[in-house]
């Protein structure tokens, strides 16, 4: 199953990949930002722009339980175990402390700044928050849940990856051309790193070796040596790429380019893009079937979720990657699949 939010529909699409149709529409508060899976239970959270969260339970298919956490509370992530939830209030400079079995706020740290994006350390046990307004990350214990310290980055710090190991953080400088990393252990920063473009999205290669910078205005993937801090490789992509993806193997990295509908196939050891399949008009959101054969990819402009081969031996056969559409709501902004079936 494929759970699809889309911006301008109040309701969450559920798509049946082995049938590759819709099988449900689940009515959700207007104007869903993002889904998420939450650990070790078999519910889909869903985060709107109003506050609200509403959790769909499966096999149900229906919203069990809803809470307004806040107004714009978005960056929803979960602790390990998924016992906790944490989340964003953006204009009131607060982290929300959630128990996610009651859906029941619990704590707000606020931080003394408008904050921009939220990252969670692999361990569970660091939240890292990022204000572009102070151009500072803040650095908050998920235990304590007390502010660790703060640390200056670039100008509009955006988008947060932290390393598997927990030793680094890697942060996406919006407002001019780098990537800043600090370490997460003594919160000081180690280096600006100049990568020639302004960063958008970040993805974390499984291994934490390599990480890729989506650049919208360049139309660039650049990847840095996130052990040595340096830049390796930019490459080009198709139109302002907006999100990724990577196998688990780190073959293959996927990515869906806004800018003219189509989504990249990209070899990561030879750095040779294998195929450009044309999916629509503006692609926002990919995920891979648990079994990496197949890629989803959500179009925000043309309400569809398409579905393509992901699989390199198939890849090489075909013509075109692309299986099937299937419709779904307005502006298609995120997707998730659960692996329900392992777990």
């Amino acid at each position: 199953m494929a759970f699809v939010v889309s911006r301008e529909s109040p309701s969450v699409a559920v798509v049946d990949l082995a049938r590759l149709r819709s099988v449900a529409s689940i009515p959700v508060e207007a104007g869903s930002e993002r889904v998420i899976v939450r650990p070790r239970s078999r519910q889909v959270w869903v985060v709107s722009a109003t506050g609200h969260i509403s959790v769909i339970a499966f096999p149900e298919l229906r919203v069990v339980q809803k809470e307004r956490m806040g107004v714009g509370a978005r960056d929803l992530t979960f602790s390990p175990d998924g016992r906790q939830a944490y989340l964003l209030n953006p204009v009131e400079g607060e982290i929300i402390f959630v128990d996610a079995g009651g859906l029941k706020a619990v704590a707000r740290v606020r931080v003394g700044a408008p904050l921009s994006s939220l990252a969670l350390s692999p361990d569970g046990k660091t939240l890292v928050a990022a204000s572009s307004a102070a151009n500072r990350i803040y650095f908050v214990s998920a235990q304590s849940r007390h502010v660790l310290g703060s640390a200056d980055v670039g100008k509009e710090p955006g988008a947060i990856a932290i390393l598997p190991d927990n030793s680094k953080v890697l942060v996406a400088d919006t407002g001019e051309e780098k990537v800043t990393a600090a370490d997460l252990a003594s919160r000081q920063v180690l280096s600006h790193i100049e990568i020639g473009t302004r960063p958008g999205a970040l993805l974390l290669k499984p291994d934490g070796g390599e990480l890729f910078v989506l650049c919208a205005q360049t139309a660039t993937l650049c990847i840095v040596d996130a052990f040595h801090d340096n830049v390796s490789q930019n490459i080009p992509t198709g139109r302002e790429p907006a999100a990724a993806v990577i196998r688990r193997d780190s073959s293959l990295l996927y990515l869906a380019n806004a800018g003219d509908g189509s989504v990249t196939t990209f070899d990561v050891q030879n750095r040779q893009v294998l195929v450009s399949t044309q999916v629509g008009k503006e692609p926002r959101a990919l995920a891979l079937t648990p079994d990496e054969r197949f890629l989803v990819v959500a179009d925000a402009a043309t309400a569809s979720l398409a579905v393509l081969i992901a699989e390199p031996a198939r890849l090489a056969k075909v013509r075109s990657a692309l299986v099937t559409t299937v419709p779904v709501g307005a502006q298609p902004v995120d997707v998730v699949i659960p692996d329900w079936l392992r777990k």
